[in-house]
Protein backbone atom coordinates (compact mmCIF):
# COMPACT_ATOMS: atom_id res chain seq x y z
CA UNK A 1 0.00 0.00 0.00
CA UNK A 2 2.77 2.34 1.06
CA UNK A 3 4.70 1.73 -2.40
CA UNK A 4 1.01 2.77 -4.33
CA UNK A 5 0.80 6.09 -2.45
CA UNK A 6 4.57 6.52 -3.21
CA UNK A 7 3.26 6.29 -6.99
CA UNK A 8 0.42 7.99 -6.73
CA UNK A 9 1.86 11.16 -4.98
CA UNK A 10 5.07 11.13 -7.52
CA UNK A 11 2.80 10.96 -10.59
CA UNK A 12 1.01 14.21 -9.16
CA UNK A 13 3.54 16.02 -8.55
CA UNK A 14 5.27 15.64 -12.47
CA UNK A 15 1.47 16.38 -13.74
CA UNK A 16 1.54 19.69 -11.17
CA UNK A 17 4.81 20.59 -12.55
CA UNK A 18 4.08 19.99 -15.83
CA UNK A 19 1.20 21.97 -15.90
CA UNK A 20 2.61 24.36 -14.28
CA UNK A 21 5.26 24.74 -16.77
CA UNK A 22 2.52 25.08 -19.55
CA UNK A 23 0.95 27.74 -17.74
CA UNK A 24 4.18 29.58 -17.87
CA UNK A 25 5.15 28.90 -21.97
CA UNK A 26 0.88 29.92 -22.76
CA UNK A 27 1.49 32.80 -20.61
CA UNK A 28 4.78 33.83 -22.57
CA UNK A 29 2.94 32.63 -25.37
CA UNK A 30 0.36 35.00 -25.39
CA UNK A 31 2.94 37.79 -24.24
CA UNK A 32 4.89 37.53 -27.37
CA UNK A 33 2.32 37.15 -29.63
CA UNK A 34 0.50 40.43 -28.53
CA UNK A 35 3.63 42.04 -28.51
CA UNK A 36 4.34 40.62 -32.45
CA UNK A 37 0.67 42.42 -33.15
CA UNK A 38 1.62 45.32 -31.57
CA UNK A 39 4.80 46.02 -34.05
CA UNK A 40 3.82 44.48 -37.33
CA UNK A 41 0.44 46.93 -36.44
CA UNK A 42 2.94 49.69 -36.20
CA UNK A 43 5.22 48.62 -39.39
CA UNK A 44 1.45 48.73 -41.37
CA UNK A 45 -0.19 51.85 -39.68
CA UNK A 46 2.55 54.17 -38.52
CA UNK A 47 5.32 53.14 -40.85
CA UNK A 48 3.58 52.06 -43.62
CA UNK A 49 0.25 53.66 -44.17
CA UNK A 50 1.47 57.62 -44.48
CA UNK A 51 3.45 56.55 -47.64
CA UNK A 52 0.21 54.42 -49.17
CA UNK A 53 -2.16 58.02 -47.87
CA UNK A 54 -4.29 59.31 -50.87
CA UNK A 55 -7.23 61.45 -49.52
CA UNK A 56 -10.54 60.95 -51.50
CA UNK A 57 -13.38 62.79 -50.61
CA UNK A 58 -12.23 62.90 -47.02
CA UNK A 59 -11.57 58.86 -47.40
CA UNK A 60 -7.92 57.16 -46.91
CA UNK A 61 -7.30 54.53 -49.78
CA UNK A 62 -4.45 53.78 -47.50
CA UNK A 63 -6.44 51.32 -45.72
CA UNK A 64 -7.03 49.08 -48.53
CA UNK A 65 -3.84 48.59 -49.32
CA UNK A 66 -2.69 47.53 -46.13
CA UNK A 67 -4.67 44.34 -45.35
CA UNK A 68 -3.92 43.86 -49.18
CA UNK A 69 -0.20 44.07 -48.39
CA UNK A 70 -0.74 41.60 -45.30
CA UNK A 71 -1.92 39.19 -47.41
CA UNK A 72 0.60 38.93 -49.77
CA UNK A 73 3.23 38.54 -47.33
CA UNK A 74 0.80 35.85 -45.66
CA UNK A 75 0.53 33.90 -48.78
CA UNK A 76 3.71 31.82 -49.54
CA UNK A 77 2.94 30.64 -45.96
CA UNK A 78 -0.48 29.81 -46.74
CA UNK A 79 0.31 28.12 -50.25
CA UNK A 80 3.34 25.64 -48.08
CA UNK A 81 0.52 24.98 -45.22
CA UNK A 82 -3.37 25.79 -45.69
CA UNK A 83 -4.55 24.14 -42.19
CA UNK A 84 -3.05 27.59 -40.63
CA UNK A 85 -5.69 29.17 -41.91
CA UNK A 86 -8.04 30.59 -39.11
CA UNK A 87 -8.27 30.86 -35.44
CA UNK A 88 -6.40 27.85 -34.65
CA UNK A 89 -8.69 25.84 -31.94
CA UNK A 90 -9.85 23.31 -34.25
CA UNK A 91 -6.16 22.39 -34.97
CA UNK A 92 -6.43 22.34 -31.15
CA UNK A 93 -9.54 19.80 -31.07
CA UNK A 94 -7.80 17.86 -33.86
CA UNK A 95 -4.65 17.25 -32.17
CA UNK A 96 -5.97 16.38 -28.94
CA UNK A 97 -8.30 13.68 -29.70
CA UNK A 98 -7.03 12.24 -33.06
CA UNK A 99 -2.83 13.17 -32.92
CA UNK A 100 -2.26 12.40 -29.31
CA UNK A 101 -1.94 15.91 -28.11
CA UNK A 102 0.79 16.10 -30.50
CA UNK A 103 1.56 19.67 -32.83
CA UNK A 104 4.55 20.25 -34.65
CA UNK A 105 6.39 22.94 -34.32
CA UNK A 106 7.12 24.07 -37.46
CA UNK A 107 3.29 24.31 -38.25
CA UNK A 108 3.22 26.22 -34.87
CA UNK A 109 5.62 28.73 -35.83
CA UNK A 110 3.87 29.75 -39.44
CA UNK A 111 0.61 29.56 -37.47
CA UNK A 112 1.85 32.54 -35.26
CA UNK A 113 3.74 34.65 -37.76
CA UNK A 114 1.01 34.27 -40.40
CA UNK A 115 -1.46 35.39 -37.57
CA UNK A 116 0.70 38.52 -36.05
CA UNK A 117 0.91 40.03 -39.48
CA UNK A 118 -2.80 39.22 -40.65
CA UNK A 119 -4.24 41.09 -37.49
CA UNK A 120 -1.35 43.86 -37.76
CA UNK A 121 -2.20 45.12 -41.10
CA UNK A 122 -5.73 45.13 -40.58
CA UNK A 123 -7.74 41.82 -40.88
CA UNK A 124 -10.97 41.51 -39.01
CA UNK A 125 -9.80 38.96 -36.92
CA UNK A 126 -9.25 38.00 -33.27
CA UNK A 127 -6.22 37.32 -31.32
CA UNK A 128 -7.88 34.95 -28.44
CA UNK A 129 -8.21 31.78 -30.51
CA UNK A 130 -4.45 32.00 -32.17
CA UNK A 131 -2.94 33.04 -28.52
CA UNK A 132 -5.17 29.33 -27.15
CA UNK A 133 -3.39 27.76 -30.10
CA UNK A 134 0.27 29.30 -28.82
CA UNK A 135 -0.42 28.01 -25.99
CA UNK A 136 -1.92 24.32 -26.57
CA UNK A 137 1.30 23.95 -29.20
CA UNK A 138 4.11 25.55 -26.78
CA UNK A 139 2.22 22.83 -24.14
CA UNK A 140 2.79 20.42 -26.81
CA UNK A 141 6.40 20.93 -27.95
CA UNK A 142 7.23 20.51 -24.22
CA UNK A 143 5.46 17.86 -23.95
CA UNK A 144 7.63 15.64 -26.85
CA UNK A 145 10.87 17.19 -25.99
CA UNK A 146 10.17 15.56 -22.34
CA UNK A 147 8.99 12.07 -23.88
CA UNK A 148 5.76 12.16 -21.74
CA UNK A 149 2.82 9.74 -22.25
CA UNK A 150 0.21 10.63 -24.63
CA UNK A 151 -1.90 11.08 -22.00
CA UNK A 152 0.22 13.93 -20.68
CA UNK A 153 0.52 15.14 -24.08
CA UNK A 154 -3.39 15.43 -24.36
CA UNK A 155 -3.59 17.28 -20.78
CA UNK A 156 -0.59 19.45 -21.41
CA UNK A 157 -2.27 20.82 -24.78
CA UNK A 158 -5.43 21.58 -22.53
CA UNK A 159 -3.62 22.88 -19.92
CA UNK A 160 -1.79 25.58 -22.45
CA UNK A 161 -5.23 26.44 -24.18
CA UNK A 162 -6.52 26.96 -21.05
CA UNK A 163 -3.29 29.27 -20.12
CA UNK A 164 -3.70 31.12 -23.45
CA UNK A 165 -7.48 32.06 -22.95
CA UNK A 166 -6.96 32.87 -19.15
CA UNK A 167 -4.00 35.75 -20.02
CA UNK A 168 -5.87 37.16 -22.72
CA UNK A 169 -9.32 38.26 -20.41
CA UNK A 170 -7.73 38.06 -17.27
CA UNK A 171 -10.14 34.96 -16.61
CA UNK A 172 -8.46 32.07 -15.40
CA UNK A 173 -11.99 30.58 -14.31
CA UNK A 174 -13.21 31.42 -17.82
CA UNK A 175 -10.14 30.10 -19.43
CA UNK A 176 -10.14 26.33 -17.63
CA UNK A 177 -13.66 26.02 -18.16
CA UNK A 178 -13.12 26.94 -21.98
CA UNK A 179 -10.14 24.07 -22.10
CA UNK A 180 -13.09 21.58 -20.85
CA UNK A 181 -15.76 22.63 -22.56
CA UNK A 182 -14.03 22.50 -26.50
CA UNK A 183 -11.64 19.55 -25.72
CA UNK A 184 -13.13 17.14 -22.88
CA UNK A 185 -16.86 18.32 -24.26
CA UNK A 186 -18.03 19.36 -21.31
CA UNK A 187 -16.91 16.55 -18.99
CA UNK A 188 -15.73 17.80 -15.88
CA UNK A 189 -13.18 15.51 -14.21
CA UNK A 190 -10.15 15.57 -11.88
CA UNK A 191 -8.37 17.12 -15.04
CA UNK A 192 -9.69 20.44 -13.09
CA UNK A 193 -6.72 21.00 -10.86
CA UNK A 194 -3.70 21.19 -13.51
CA UNK A 195 -6.27 22.77 -16.03
CA UNK A 196 -6.62 25.42 -13.25
CA UNK A 197 -2.83 25.80 -12.12
CA UNK A 198 -1.91 26.28 -16.06
CA UNK A 199 -4.58 28.88 -16.08
CA UNK A 200 -4.04 30.69 -12.91
CA UNK A 201 -0.44 30.71 -13.97
CA UNK A 202 -0.95 32.23 -17.66
CA UNK A 203 -3.27 34.97 -16.42
CA UNK A 204 -0.46 35.80 -13.91
CA UNK A 205 2.40 35.84 -16.32
CA UNK A 206 0.49 38.13 -18.95
CA UNK A 207 -0.42 40.57 -15.79
CA UNK A 208 2.89 40.48 -14.63
CA UNK A 209 4.58 41.68 -17.87
CA UNK A 210 1.90 43.70 -19.61
CA UNK A 211 0.55 44.64 -16.73
CA UNK A 212 -3.34 44.10 -17.99
CA UNK A 213 -4.65 41.65 -20.20
CA UNK A 214 -7.82 41.90 -21.65
CA UNK A 215 -8.93 45.00 -23.95
CA UNK A 216 -12.61 44.69 -23.51
CA UNK A 217 -14.01 47.75 -20.86
CA UNK A 218 -16.97 47.43 -18.97
CA UNK A 219 -18.83 50.33 -17.54
CA UNK A 220 -19.64 50.37 -14.08
CA UNK A 221 -22.49 49.84 -12.37
CA UNK A 222 -24.10 47.40 -13.99
CA UNK A 223 -27.85 47.23 -13.50
CA UNK A 224 -31.32 45.08 -14.41
CA UNK A 225 -34.95 44.24 -12.78
CA UNK A 226 -35.82 41.00 -12.56
CA UNK A 227 -38.72 41.69 -14.61
CA UNK A 228 -36.65 41.91 -17.58
CA UNK A 229 -35.09 38.30 -17.22
CA UNK A 230 -37.68 37.14 -20.02
CA UNK A 231 -36.37 39.88 -22.43
CA UNK A 232 -32.31 38.84 -21.80
CA UNK A 233 -33.49 35.23 -22.30
CA UNK A 234 -35.22 36.47 -25.85
CA UNK A 235 -32.55 38.16 -26.28
CA UNK A 236 -30.14 35.25 -26.06
CA UNK A 237 -32.35 33.13 -28.30
CA UNK A 238 -32.20 35.78 -31.20
CA UNK A 239 -28.82 36.19 -30.56
CA UNK A 240 -28.25 32.17 -31.50
CA UNK A 241 -30.34 32.87 -34.61
CA UNK A 242 -27.71 35.57 -35.42
CA UNK A 243 -24.84 33.07 -34.32
CA UNK A 244 -26.05 30.13 -36.05
CA UNK A 245 -26.34 32.31 -39.56
CA UNK A 246 -23.28 33.46 -39.54
CA UNK A 247 -21.57 30.48 -39.06
CA UNK A 248 -23.63 28.94 -41.67
CA UNK A 249 -22.62 32.07 -43.76
CA UNK A 250 -18.69 31.84 -43.05
CA UNK A 251 -18.34 28.72 -44.16
CA UNK A 252 -20.52 29.02 -47.09
CA UNK A 253 -18.27 31.82 -48.45
CA UNK A 254 -15.41 29.88 -47.69
CA UNK A 255 -16.52 27.10 -50.07
CA UNK A 256 -17.09 29.54 -52.38
CA UNK A 257 -13.66 30.99 -52.56
CA UNK A 258 -12.47 26.90 -52.18
CA UNK A 259 -14.35 25.97 -55.07
CA UNK A 260 -13.51 29.38 -57.10
CA UNK A 261 -10.27 27.80 -58.49
CA UNK A 262 -8.44 30.86 -57.66
CA UNK A 263 -4.90 30.56 -56.61
CA UNK A 264 -4.31 31.30 -52.16
CA UNK A 265 -2.76 34.62 -53.05
CA UNK A 266 -5.61 36.17 -55.34
CA UNK A 267 -8.02 34.67 -52.42
CA UNK A 268 -6.20 37.09 -50.01
CA UNK A 269 -5.81 39.92 -52.22
CA UNK A 270 -9.84 39.83 -52.98
CA UNK A 271 -10.89 38.97 -49.35
CA UNK A 272 -7.98 42.10 -48.44
CA UNK A 273 -9.48 44.64 -50.67
CA UNK A 274 -13.03 43.90 -49.53
CA UNK A 275 -11.61 44.10 -45.51
CA UNK A 276 -9.54 47.37 -46.68
CA UNK A 277 -12.66 49.02 -47.92
CA UNK A 278 -14.76 48.55 -45.24
CA UNK A 279 -12.04 49.29 -42.78
CA UNK A 280 -11.27 52.99 -44.95
CA UNK A 281 -15.22 53.97 -44.93
CA UNK A 282 -15.63 53.15 -41.11
CA UNK A 283 -11.81 53.31 -39.74
CA UNK A 284 -13.28 54.30 -36.31
CA UNK A 285 -15.26 51.41 -35.45
CA UNK A 286 -13.12 48.83 -34.78
CA UNK A 287 -13.80 47.22 -38.27
CA UNK A 288 -10.22 46.53 -39.37
CA UNK A 289 -8.09 44.19 -36.47
CA UNK A 290 -9.42 42.60 -33.28
CA UNK A 291 -12.02 45.77 -32.67
CA UNK A 292 -12.03 46.63 -28.70
CA UNK A 293 -12.45 50.22 -29.07
CA UNK A 294 -15.83 49.46 -31.61
CA UNK A 295 -16.90 47.37 -28.60
CA UNK A 296 -16.22 50.39 -26.15
CA UNK A 297 -18.25 52.17 -27.86
CA UNK A 298 -21.26 49.80 -28.10
CA UNK A 299 -20.94 48.66 -24.60
CA UNK A 300 -21.02 52.20 -23.14
CA UNK A 301 -23.81 53.09 -25.34
CA UNK A 302 -21.90 56.30 -27.39
CA UNK A 303 -23.09 54.78 -30.32
CA UNK A 304 -26.50 55.84 -32.03
CA UNK A 305 -28.86 52.91 -32.96
CA UNK A 306 -28.54 52.85 -36.65
CA UNK A 307 -24.71 52.87 -36.86
CA UNK A 308 -24.72 49.72 -34.18
CA UNK A 309 -27.08 47.93 -36.74
CA UNK A 310 -24.59 48.83 -40.10
CA UNK A 311 -21.59 48.25 -37.64
CA UNK A 312 -22.74 44.63 -36.87
CA UNK A 313 -23.15 44.04 -40.67
CA UNK A 314 -20.03 45.56 -41.41
CA UNK A 315 -17.72 43.88 -38.92
CA UNK A 316 -19.45 40.13 -39.41
CA UNK A 317 -18.65 40.93 -43.72
CA UNK A 318 -15.16 41.74 -42.61
CA UNK A 319 -14.50 39.08 -40.78
CA UNK A 320 -16.52 36.35 -42.99
CA UNK A 321 -14.00 37.89 -45.76
CA UNK A 322 -11.45 37.58 -43.62
CA UNK A 323 -11.43 34.18 -42.59
CA UNK A 324 -13.23 32.79 -45.88
CA UNK A 325 -10.49 34.61 -48.30
CA UNK A 326 -7.70 32.62 -46.02
CA UNK A 327 -6.00 35.09 -43.22
CA UNK A 328 -5.22 33.45 -40.52
CA UNK A 329 -6.94 34.44 -37.08
CA UNK A 330 -9.33 34.25 -34.79
CA UNK A 331 -13.31 34.03 -34.27
CA UNK A 332 -13.44 34.90 -30.43
CA UNK A 333 -12.87 38.71 -30.77
CA UNK A 334 -14.97 39.52 -33.86
CA UNK A 335 -17.89 37.27 -31.93
CA UNK A 336 -17.74 39.46 -28.91
CA UNK A 337 -17.98 42.69 -30.74
CA UNK A 338 -21.04 41.39 -32.97
CA UNK A 339 -22.62 39.80 -30.04
CA UNK A 340 -21.94 43.15 -28.29
CA UNK A 341 -23.26 45.57 -30.45
CA UNK A 342 -26.44 43.04 -31.19
CA UNK A 343 -27.30 43.32 -27.14
CA UNK A 344 -26.93 47.22 -27.24
CA UNK A 345 -28.96 47.18 -30.08
CA UNK A 346 -31.77 44.72 -28.70
CA UNK A 347 -31.55 47.19 -25.47
CA UNK A 348 -31.95 50.86 -26.79
CA UNK A 349 -35.26 49.21 -28.88
CA UNK A 350 -36.36 47.89 -25.12
CA UNK A 351 -35.67 51.07 -23.61
CA UNK A 352 -38.25 52.97 -26.12
CA UNK A 353 -41.21 50.81 -24.09
CA UNK A 354 -39.63 50.61 -21.01
CA UNK A 355 -37.38 53.80 -20.08
CA UNK A 356 -35.60 51.98 -17.09
CA UNK A 357 -33.49 49.92 -18.83
CA UNK A 358 -29.68 49.82 -19.11
CA UNK A 359 -28.63 49.61 -22.91
CA UNK A 360 -25.26 48.40 -21.67
CA UNK A 361 -26.35 45.54 -19.46
CA UNK A 362 -28.18 44.04 -22.55
CA UNK A 363 -24.58 44.90 -24.67
CA UNK A 364 -22.70 42.47 -21.60
CA UNK A 365 -25.54 39.92 -21.97
CA UNK A 366 -25.47 40.06 -25.89
CA UNK A 367 -21.73 39.74 -26.15
CA UNK A 368 -22.24 36.57 -24.08
CA UNK A 369 -25.12 35.00 -26.02
CA UNK A 370 -23.53 35.05 -29.08
CA UNK A 371 -20.25 33.30 -28.77
CA UNK A 372 -22.10 31.17 -26.70
CA UNK A 373 -23.90 29.89 -30.17
CA UNK A 374 -21.43 30.43 -31.80
CA UNK A 375 -18.47 28.32 -30.03
CA UNK A 376 -21.21 26.23 -28.24
CA UNK A 377 -19.26 27.41 -24.88
CA UNK A 378 -21.56 28.95 -22.53
CA UNK A 379 -20.12 28.22 -19.10
CA UNK A 380 -17.08 29.78 -20.49
CA UNK A 381 -18.80 33.03 -21.44
CA UNK A 382 -20.89 33.08 -17.63
CA UNK A 383 -17.78 32.62 -16.14
CA UNK A 384 -16.20 35.61 -18.01
CA UNK A 385 -18.77 37.88 -17.54
CA UNK A 386 -18.40 37.44 -14.08
CA UNK A 387 -14.49 38.05 -14.23
CA UNK A 388 -14.79 40.77 -16.78
CA UNK A 389 -16.87 42.62 -14.09
CA UNK A 390 -15.92 41.38 -10.99
CA UNK A 391 -19.08 41.23 -9.51
CA UNK A 392 -21.75 39.04 -9.67
CA UNK A 393 -24.67 41.01 -10.73
CA UNK A 394 -24.82 40.45 -13.74
CA UNK A 395 -24.57 36.55 -13.49
CA UNK A 396 -28.15 35.85 -13.91
CA UNK A 397 -29.37 37.93 -17.35
CA UNK A 398 -25.78 36.20 -18.85
CA UNK A 399 -26.22 32.61 -17.49
CA UNK A 400 -30.56 33.31 -19.00
CA UNK A 401 -28.78 34.80 -22.16
CA UNK A 402 -26.12 32.45 -23.00
CA UNK A 403 -28.10 29.12 -22.32
CA UNK A 404 -30.71 30.57 -24.81
CA UNK A 405 -28.09 31.72 -27.37
CA UNK A 406 -26.58 28.12 -26.70
CA UNK A 407 -29.48 26.15 -27.08
CA UNK A 408 -31.02 28.14 -30.36
CA UNK A 409 -27.80 27.98 -32.14
CA UNK A 410 -26.92 24.58 -31.47
CA UNK A 411 -30.55 23.35 -32.75
CA UNK A 412 -29.88 25.61 -36.19
CA UNK A 413 -25.72 24.15 -36.10
CA UNK A 414 -27.45 20.36 -35.14
CA UNK A 415 -24.49 20.14 -32.90
CA UNK A 416 -21.75 21.67 -34.42
CA UNK A 417 -19.65 24.80 -33.68
CA UNK A 418 -17.54 27.58 -35.49
CA UNK A 419 -14.69 25.33 -34.51
CA UNK A 420 -15.97 22.15 -35.68
CA UNK A 421 -17.47 22.43 -38.52
CA UNK A 422 -14.38 23.26 -39.79
CA UNK A 423 -12.78 19.71 -38.92
CA UNK A 424 -16.21 18.12 -40.10
CA UNK A 425 -15.06 19.75 -43.64
CA UNK A 426 -12.09 17.10 -43.53
CA UNK A 427 -14.15 14.25 -42.47
CA UNK A 428 -13.56 14.85 -38.71
CA UNK A 429 -16.83 15.12 -37.34
CA UNK A 430 -17.77 16.06 -33.69
CA UNK A 431 -20.40 17.42 -31.94
CA UNK A 432 -19.80 19.93 -29.23
CA UNK A 433 -21.93 20.08 -26.33
CA UNK A 434 -22.01 16.24 -25.25
CA UNK A 435 -19.50 14.77 -22.21
CA UNK A 436 -19.36 11.40 -23.80
CA UNK A 437 -16.24 9.92 -22.89
CA UNK A 438 -16.58 8.41 -26.42
CA UNK A 439 -16.41 11.34 -28.36
CA UNK A 440 -12.91 11.99 -27.56
CA UNK A 441 -11.76 8.38 -28.86
CA UNK A 442 -10.98 7.93 -32.77
CA UNK A 443 -11.77 5.19 -34.37
CA UNK A 444 -8.10 5.49 -35.56
CA UNK A 445 -7.33 5.11 -32.40
CA UNK A 446 -8.41 1.91 -31.25
CA UNK A 447 -9.28 -0.23 -34.55
CA UNK A 448 -7.38 -3.67 -35.80
CA UNK A 449 -5.20 -2.67 -38.39
CA UNK A 450 -4.69 -6.11 -39.88
CA UNK A 451 -8.12 -7.00 -39.97
CA UNK A 452 -8.88 -11.29 -41.22
CA UNK A 453 -11.29 -10.52 -44.16
CA UNK A 454 -12.78 -12.41 -47.24
CA UNK A 455 -13.10 -11.99 -51.02
CA UNK A 456 -16.05 -11.90 -52.74
CA UNK A 457 -15.25 -14.98 -54.84
CA UNK A 458 -14.64 -16.86 -52.02
CA UNK A 459 -16.89 -19.99 -51.33
CA UNK A 460 -18.92 -20.04 -48.32
CA UNK A 461 -16.81 -22.91 -46.90
CA UNK A 462 -13.97 -20.66 -46.50
CA UNK A 463 -16.00 -18.57 -44.51
CA UNK A 464 -16.52 -21.26 -41.87
CA UNK A 465 -13.15 -22.47 -41.81
CA UNK A 466 -12.37 -18.54 -40.69
CA UNK A 467 -14.95 -18.86 -37.87
CA UNK A 468 -13.59 -22.38 -36.30
CA UNK A 469 -9.92 -20.58 -36.63
CA UNK A 470 -10.34 -17.30 -35.51
CA UNK A 471 -13.28 -17.62 -32.99
CA UNK A 472 -14.80 -14.59 -34.89
CA UNK A 473 -18.41 -14.14 -35.62
CA UNK A 474 -18.06 -11.51 -38.75
CA UNK A 475 -16.11 -10.53 -41.50
CA UNK A 476 -15.38 -7.69 -43.97
CA UNK A 477 -16.27 -8.44 -47.89
CA UNK A 478 -13.76 -6.98 -50.31
CA UNK A 479 -13.22 -7.19 -53.70
CA UNK A 480 -10.03 -8.16 -55.22
CA UNK A 481 -9.02 -4.25 -54.88
CA UNK A 482 -9.53 -4.01 -51.54
CA UNK A 483 -12.53 -2.01 -51.49
CA UNK A 484 -15.09 -3.17 -48.60
CA UNK A 485 -18.62 -4.56 -50.41
CA UNK A 486 -20.21 -5.92 -47.42
CA UNK A 487 -20.29 -7.91 -44.31
CA UNK A 488 -20.74 -11.61 -43.74
CA UNK A 489 -21.09 -13.40 -40.54
CA UNK A 490 -22.76 -16.35 -38.45
CA UNK A 491 -26.36 -15.35 -39.23
CA UNK A 492 -25.61 -15.01 -43.01
CA UNK A 493 -24.57 -18.90 -43.09
CA UNK A 494 -27.88 -19.85 -40.63
CA UNK A 495 -29.80 -18.54 -43.74
CA UNK A 496 -27.66 -19.92 -46.61
CA UNK A 497 -29.33 -22.29 -48.68
CA UNK A 498 -26.74 -23.28 -50.92
CA UNK A 499 -23.15 -23.87 -49.63
CA UNK A 500 -21.29 -24.00 -52.57
CA UNK A 501 -21.99 -20.15 -53.18
CA UNK A 502 -19.87 -17.64 -52.99
CA UNK A 503 -19.48 -15.06 -50.68
CA UNK A 504 -20.64 -11.87 -52.91
CA UNK A 505 -24.32 -14.06 -53.68
CA UNK A 506 -24.80 -14.03 -50.38
CA UNK A 507 -24.53 -10.42 -49.78
CA UNK A 508 -27.95 -8.91 -49.51
CA UNK A 509 -28.07 -6.75 -46.10
CA UNK A 510 -27.32 -2.90 -45.80
CA UNK A 511 -24.32 -2.68 -44.11
CA UNK A 512 -22.27 0.82 -42.59
CA UNK A 513 -18.72 1.23 -42.69
CA UNK A 514 -16.53 3.54 -40.56
CA UNK A 515 -13.40 6.30 -41.26
CA UNK A 516 -10.69 6.59 -39.02
CA UNK A 517 -11.13 9.95 -38.42
CA UNK A 518 -14.57 9.29 -36.74
CA UNK A 519 -15.03 9.33 -33.18
CA UNK A 520 -15.49 5.91 -30.75
CA UNK A 521 -19.21 7.79 -30.24
CA UNK A 522 -20.05 7.31 -33.70
CA UNK A 523 -19.01 4.14 -34.60
CA UNK A 524 -21.43 2.91 -31.60
CA UNK A 525 -24.24 4.52 -33.13
CA UNK A 526 -23.93 3.10 -36.05
CA UNK A 527 -23.68 -0.44 -34.56
CA UNK A 528 -26.76 0.17 -33.14
CA UNK A 529 -28.65 1.28 -36.21
CA UNK A 530 -27.09 -1.37 -38.59
CA UNK A 531 -27.73 -4.15 -35.42
CA UNK A 532 -23.74 -5.54 -36.83
CA UNK A 533 -20.91 -6.76 -34.36
CA UNK A 534 -18.45 -6.07 -36.76
CA UNK A 535 -17.49 -2.25 -38.44
CA UNK A 536 -14.95 -2.35 -41.97
CA UNK A 537 -13.18 0.79 -41.38
CA UNK A 538 -12.09 2.34 -45.07
CA UNK A 539 -9.83 5.64 -45.68
CA UNK A 540 -12.42 8.34 -46.37
CA UNK A 541 -15.96 8.24 -48.14
CA UNK A 542 -14.58 8.49 -51.06
CA UNK A 543 -12.17 6.10 -50.67
CA UNK A 544 -13.64 2.35 -49.76
CA UNK A 545 -10.26 0.42 -49.34
CA UNK A 546 -10.21 -1.63 -46.36
CA UNK A 547 -7.60 -0.48 -43.67
CA UNK A 548 -9.19 -1.87 -40.41
CA UNK A 549 -12.36 -2.99 -38.37
CA UNK A 550 -13.88 -1.74 -34.90
CA UNK A 551 -16.06 -4.53 -32.83
CA UNK A 552 -17.99 -3.82 -29.96
CA UNK A 553 -15.45 -4.98 -28.12
CA UNK A 554 -13.19 -2.16 -28.98
CA UNK A 555 -15.80 0.01 -28.45
CA UNK A 556 -16.07 -1.20 -24.73
CA UNK A 557 -12.31 -0.87 -24.51
CA UNK A 558 -12.36 2.79 -25.47
CA UNK A 559 -14.84 3.49 -23.20
CA UNK A 560 -12.39 2.38 -19.89
CA UNK A 561 -9.15 4.07 -22.08
CA UNK A 562 -11.36 7.16 -22.21
CA UNK A 563 -11.77 6.87 -18.26
CA UNK A 564 -8.23 6.67 -17.68
CA UNK A 565 -7.87 9.52 -19.90
CA UNK A 566 -10.26 11.98 -18.28
CA UNK A 567 -9.72 10.43 -14.42
CA UNK A 568 -5.61 10.87 -15.22
CA UNK A 569 -5.41 9.52 -11.26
Amino acid sequence: MEWRTRRYAKRWAVILIFSFVAGLVGGFGAVIFRILIKMFHWIFFSFLLPYFSIYIGGFNLGYIILPVLGGVLIAPLISRAPNIRGNGVPEVIEAFIFKEGTIAWKFAVMKTLATSVAIGSGASLGREGPIGFIGASLSSIISQIFGLSKDMKRLLTACGLAAGIAGTFNAPFAGALFALEVLYMGAFSINLVPIFIASITGNAVTLAVLGSASGIKIPSPLSYTVTELPFFFLMGIFSGVLAAFFVKLLYFVGDRFESSGFSPKLRLLIGGTAVGILGMLFSEYGVLGIGYEGMRLAMFGILPIYLLVLLIFLKATATIFSIASGYSGGIFAPSLYIGTAFGAVFGMVLRFFLPWVNPSSYALAGMAAFFSGVAQAPINQILMVAELTKDYTMLPPAMLSSVAGFLSARVLLKGSSVYTLKLERRGIKIKTGKPLILETISVGDIMTKRPVFVYSTDPIMHVEELIAKTGHDCFPVVDRKMNVIGIVGVRDLISCPDKSMSVGELLQRPYAVAYPTETAQQALEKFMAFNQNLLPVVESPQRNKLIGVVTKKDIYRAYYKGLERMYIE
